[in-house]
C-alpha cells in the first residue's frame, strides 16, 4: 500500500517558508524561528525575493532556485500572491502546502474568489492544502513546528485537530504546564481543501498517534467527516469538543419532532454512531484521552469506589449518580474477605472506606480483593494525605494491583505537595490519575460511553430486501397533492396512506364528517375509540381541544364529536374542518404514547427520533436520535434509552 496522500505534509523531507522575514511580529518571522528552534531534521528554506539572508540562513527569491529536497510549502504572504506561489510549488512537484495567510473566504467576495483559485491550482497539480487562515501544523517528534504560535509542543501520543488556531495556542500552553505531549497538531482554518475527514483518515493509521482530540465549530462535509471519524475510531479513541452547544442547527419545524431537535442534538447522535466520545470542557478532553488511550478492557459498567476518607467517597458517589454510572455491589465473599483485612468499623459497602490510617499494605490488599469480585467492572481509588498516610507507598501498592488486573483502575491522590511523588509514580506506570474524585469518575464515564458507542460503530445496516417493494410513486402522488394545495402538513388519512406505501402498519381509521356519522363509525370499529379532529391547517390537535380518548359508547361518541367541532370552529373559524377520524384504542396493561419521527438535518441528512409522545412530548423532552440508516440493534438500543 502506498503512502497516505497527507504523508508529505506531516513528514516532509524539507520545508520552504514563503514570506520568511526578520520583521518583528510578522508571521513569516515567527514560522521560520519556530522551525529553527524546534530542531526540524529536514531542510529549512526561506523564500523571499526581498532578502538575500534571513535569520542567518540563505534566502531564495523563488522555489525554482532551490536545490534541496522540499515536500512542504508554508505560505505566509498576502492573499493575492498565494495562487502564484502555489503554481511555483506545483511546477516544482510539491504535493503539500499550508496557507497561513488570511484574506480569503472569510473576507468577502474577492477573498472567496482567491480561495477558489487556490483550490483550482492545487487540484491541477494534485496538491493538498491546509488552510487558509490557519495556525499551521506541528509534528514534535521530527521537530516540525510550522506555526506562528509562541508555544512549542512536547512530543507525545495525542493528536490535536482544531478549526480554531487560537484554541490550539491555549491548549498548548495548558498542556505544556502539565507535561502533556502531542504526536501531531493540525489547525484546519477555513479548510478550503483538507478538512477534518482527511486529517482523521491520516491519523487513523499513524503509528505515533494513540488518541485523537478534535475541536469542532461546524461541519461542512458531513459524509467525509463521519467517514474519517469512523476510520479513526475503529483504530484509536477519538474525543470531540464542540462549541456552540446551544445553537440551533436549522429552523425548527412545525412538528413536535422538528421543534425538539436542534443541530447539537443531531451532532451528538452522529458522534455516537461514529463510535467517538464528546466532552464539554478542555479539562474533560484530556481526562477522557488519558483514560481511553490506555485501551483498558471494560466488560461491564459497575463501578467500585475505594477511599481512605468518607468525604471524597461521597463526592465520587454523587458524580457517579449524576452520570448514571451504577455502583457495584460487592459480593458476600468479598465483604467477608475485606472483614479479615480491614478495621472492624470499615464501611462494609460501596464506597469501600478503608479509613484514614490505611497503610500501603491495606490499600494493596483491599484493591486486590475488590478487583477479584465478579460484580466489579471498574474502580476508582481515592487517597487524601492524612497524618499517617504514605502517599507514595500506597501508590506503589495500587499500581501493583492495577497491573495485575485487566479491569480499569483510576487513581485520585488529592492534594498537591504531599502527593506529587505519587503522581509521578502513576505517570511512570501508565496508570491514569486525577486531582479530584469527580474528574476521575467522569473519566470512567467516558470509558463507558466509548464502549457503548463502539458497539454502535460495529453495526452495519444491511440492504433492504426486495420482497415487498415500496410504492414510491403512490407516496410521491400523496405529497404532490398536498403541495398542490399549498400545504406542508399531511392530514391523518394522508399520513397513513404514505406509511402504508412503505408497508408500515397503521391503525385503521374512518373519517366521519358529522356527529351521526361518527356515532355509526365508532360502533362499527368497536369501543373504546379515539376521536381526532381532521383539518389540514391544524398540526397539534390536542393543543386546540381536537382529541378525545377512551370514548366508550355511541352516545358519548356523538356528543364528543359535536363538542369538538364546535370548540375548534369557535377558536379557528378560518380553518377548513374535514371531519373527525375514529380509531380503535388498544387495550393493554400499561399503554404508552410514543413519538416516532424523521427530520432532515442540513448537515447530516435524515435523522430518526423516538421518544415519549402525546401531550407530554415537549414537557419531558425524552427523545433519542439516530442518524439514518438504522439496523435492529440500534433500533432496540433507542427503545432501551427511553
Amino acid at each position: 500500500m502506498g503512502a497516505h496522500i497527507l504523508e508529505q505534509l506531516f513528514n516532509p523531507r524539507g520545508v520552504a517558508v514563503f514570506g520568511a522575514s526578520e520583521r518583528e511580529g510578522s508571521v513569516g518571522t515567527m514560522v521560520l524561528a519556530n522551525l529553527i528552534k524546534a530542531g526540524f531534521k529536514g531542510a529549512i528554506t526561506p523564500i523571499n525575493p526581498k532578502h538575500k539572508k534571513v535569520q542567518g540562513m540563505h534566502c531564495y527569491p523563488e522555489l525554482g532556485k532551490v536545490e534541496q529536497d522540499i515536500d512542504l510549502a508554508i505560505i505566509a504572504t498576502p492573499a493575492p500572491t498565494v495562487p502564484g506561489i502555489l503554481r511555483q510549488c506545483g511546477e516544482a512537484g510539491l504535493k503539500g502546502a499550508v496557507i497561513l495567510s488570511a484574506g480569503f473566504g472569510e473576507s468577502g467576495m474577492d477573498g472567496a474568489r482567491l480561495q477558489r483559485e487556490c483550490v483550482e491550482v492545487a487540484q491541477h497539480y494534485r496538491m493538498r492544502l491546509i488552510g487558509p487562515n490557519c495556525l499551521g501544523i506541528m509534528r514534535p517528534a521530527i521537530g516540525l513546528n510550522a506555526t506562528f504560535s509562541h508555544n512549542q509542543a512536547l512530543p507525545g501520543q495525542l493528536a490535536l485537530v482544531s478549526q480554531s488556531g487560537a484554541l490550539v495556542t491555549a491548549v498548548l500552553d495548558w498542556a505544556q504546564a502539565r507535561g502533556i505531549g502531542f504526536s501531531a497538531i493540525a489547525s484546519t482554518g477555513d479548510a478550503a481543501d483538507v478538512d477534518f475527514g482527511d486529517v482523521l483518515d491520516y491519523l487513523a493509521l499513524d503509528p505515533q498517534t494513540k488518541g485523537i482530540l478534535l475541536y469542532v465549530e461546524g461541519v461542512r462535509h458531513a459524509r467525509r467527516f463521519l467517514s474519517g471519524l469512523r476510520a479513526a475510531a475503529r483504530m484509536k479513541p477519538v474525543i470531540v469538543l464542540k462549541s456552540a452547544r446551544h445553537a440551533e442547527g436549522a429552523q425548527a419545524a412545525a412538528t413536535h419532532t422538528g421543534a425538539m431537535i436542534g443541530g447539537d442534538d443531531v451532532f451528538d447522535a452522529a458522534l455516537e454512531r461514529a463510535g467517538v466520545v464528546r466532552v464539554e470542557r478542555i479539562t474533560q478532553w484530556f481526562s477522557a484521552a488519558q483514560t481511553l488511550a490506555q485501551k483498558p478492557s471494560l466488560r461491564g459498567e459497575n463501578l467500585l469506589i475505594l477511599t481512605n476518607g468518607g468525604g471524597p467517597g461521597v463526592m465520587a458517589t454523587d458524580r457517579a449518580a449524576d452520570l448514571a454510572l451504577p455502583l457495584a455491589e460487592p459480593g458476600a465473599k468479598t465483604i467477608e474477605a475485606l472483614d479479615a483485612v480491614l478495621p472492624a468499623h470499615w464501611s462494609r459497602g460501596n464506597p469501600v472506606d478503608i479509613l484514614g490510617d490505611a497503610t500501603p499494605e491495606r490499600y494493596g490488599e483491599a484493591v486486590r480483593l475488590c478487583l477479584a469480585d465478579p460484580a466489579v467492572d471498574m474502580m476508582v481509588v481515592l487517597l487524601t494525605p492524612q497524618a499517617m498516610t504514605d502517599p507514595s507507598g500506597c501508590a506503589r501498592a495500587v499500581i501493583e494491583q492495577a497491573k495485575a488486573s485487566r479491569k480499569p483502575v483510576l487513581a485520585c491522590w488529592m492534594g498537591e505537595t504531599l502527593v506529587s511523588e505519587a503522581r509521578n509514580l502513576f505517570d511512570e506506570a501508565g496508570v491514569a490519575h486525577f486531582r479530584s474524585p469527580e474528574t476521575a469518575v467522569e473519566a470512567l464515564a467516558y470509558l463507558v460511553a466509548h464502549r457503548r458507542n463502539q458497539r454502535l460503530l460495529m453495526q452495519t445496516p444491511g440492504p433492504l430486501t426486495d420482497d415487498m417493494p415500496a410504492d414510491v410513486e403512490g407516496a410521491r402522488l400523496i405529497l404532490q397533492a398536498a403541495r398542490g394545495e399549498g400545504r406542508t402538513v399531511l392530514t391523518t388519512r394522508e399520513s397513513k396512506a404514505l406509511l402504508s406505501a412503505f408497508h408500515i402498519p397503521t391503525n385503521p381509521s374512518i373519517l366521519a364528517r358529522t356527529p351521526n356519522e361518527a356515532m355509526l363509525a365508532a360502533e362499527s370499529i368497536g369501543f373504546p375509540v379515539a376521536l381526532k379532529i381532521s383539518a389540514p391547517g391544524l398540526t397539534h390537535k390536542s393543543d386546540v381541544g381536537g382529541v378525545r380518548l377512551n370514548v366508550r359508547s355511541v352516545q358519548s361518541a356523538r356528543q364528543q364529536v359535536q363538542d369538538m367541532l364546535d370548540q375548534v370552529h369557535a377558536r379557528f373559524p378560518e380553518v377548513e374542518i374535514e371531519g373527525v377520524t375514529i380509531e380503535r384504542m388498544a387495550e393493554v396493561g400499561h399503554p404508552r404514547e410514543l413519538l416516532i419521527g424523521v427530520t432532515r438535518d442540513p448537515v447530516f441528512g435524515p435523522v430518526i427520533a423516538f421518544g415519549l409522545g402525546g401531550i407530554y412530548t415537549e414537557i419531558w423532552r425524552d427523545i433519542v436520535l439516530r442518524v439514518a440508516p438504522l439496523d435492529r440493534f440500534e433500533a432496540r438500543a433507542m427503545i432501551r434509552e427511553i
